[in-house]
């Protein structure tokens, strides 16, 4: 049985995971002490995890630490670049590595932004579940999650959590034929 490839992402109601400069500042008005919408739970059930070197990028210009850097990672750059320590710059067509990556034994794929990975993986059918949390806000402009050219997928809702801050986290499943 091939590994799940799971899209575990955050966006405004109106469907942008950033702002046009890639500002992440509306993810804060769901802050809450103590609360981590589920994100622990499910971090526990990955081994290996693939973002976009602008998300990866943006996420040290935050002044973090790599947070994955417990999992095997791989950023997906056009820059040749050294490994350090579990993180990868991996330089070939995500789609290829992600297939790959499906066929070997471990935990869940988790698929950590951006846009262009989701979606070369969407388009390729390659996205197994999806975990949205919509941010109560409306952005207006920005970096869209889904872009346009994607092929009909269908979904199968598995739960809909309602939290306090107004968040709302829906939890898909893609049906595959």
């Amino acid at each position: 049985m091939s590994r799940k490839v799971v899209v575990y992402i955050a966006a405004s109601v109106d469907g942008f995971i950033a702002a046009p400069d890639g500002d992440l500042a509306f993810l804060s008005k769901v802050e809450k002490e103590g609360e981590d919408y589920g994100y622990g739970a499910f971090i526990s059930t990955v081994d290996t995890v693939v973002l976009g070197k602008n998300t990866y990028d943006k996420v040290l210009s935050m002044g973090y630490a790599f947070p994955h850097a417990d999992k095997e990672a791989y950023i997906i750059t056009r820059t040749e670049r050294a490994t350090e320590g579990t993180i990868n710059f991996y330089t070939g067509d995500v789609v290829d590595l992600v297939a790959e990556l499906k066929e070997k034994n471990g935990k869940t794929i988790f698929i950590d932004g951006g846009a262009f990975v989701v979606n070369r993986l969407l388009q390729n059918g390659l996205v197994d579940e999806l975990h949205l949390s919509y941010i109560p806000v409306l952005l207006g402009d920005g970096i869209s999650l889904f872009k346009q050219g994607n092929p009909l997928q269908n979904l199968e809702l598995q739960t809909v959590k309602t939290f306090d801050t107004g968040l709302v986290q829906l939890h898909y499943r893609f049906i595959k034929d």
